[in-house]
């Protein structure tokens, strides 16, 4: 495992803020595979991965508008780090083409069936979509 790897080397060369973060993502694995009594796999640890960056996201945001930079560059800091063991998002015109292809795979007509194309987008993306960013463009094709 990429991130065992990475625990060691920080380790090693005595980066503490970098192994704080790598043993929380480290920890996250465990805990949700003694919860649920699973062996992750890599769509569920990209899944995880994802949720995470999204929880930093809104702390940093909540951060900066109470103007505690030390707390935001810390959130920051964890966002760049956990993207190291993401796959590449896809950019907007990627997306773009993924969410058409999508409604016309799935017919879908109204905003009846955005739960329908959100679903398969998910499934096609493979954690390489932001669905925050893909339901906005489903929405806005559907309506």
């Amino acid at each position: 495992m990429k991130i065992a790897d990475d625990i060691k080397t920080a380790m090693r060369s005595r980066d503490k803020r970098r192994l704080a973060v790598l043993r929380l993502v480290s920890s996250e694995f465990k805990r949700v595979e003694i919860d649920e009594r699973v062996e992750l796999d890599d769509v569920r640890v990209i899944d995880l991965l994802n949720k995470m960056t999204k929880q930093r996201r809104d702390s940093l945001s909540q951060y900066i508008k109470a103007g505690r930079e030390d707390l935001a560059d810390q959130e920051q800091f964890e966002i760049e780090l956990i993207a190291e063991f993401t796959p590449q998002q896809l950019d907007q015109a990627q997306l773009l083409k993924l969410v058409e292809e999508s409604i016309l795979d799935i017919g879908a007509a109204s905003m009846a069936d955005m739960g329908k194309v959100m679903k398969e987008l998910k499934n096609r993306g493979q954690g390489r979509v932001d669905m925050s960013v893909a339901g906005e463009l489903v929405r806005s094709k559907l309506s």
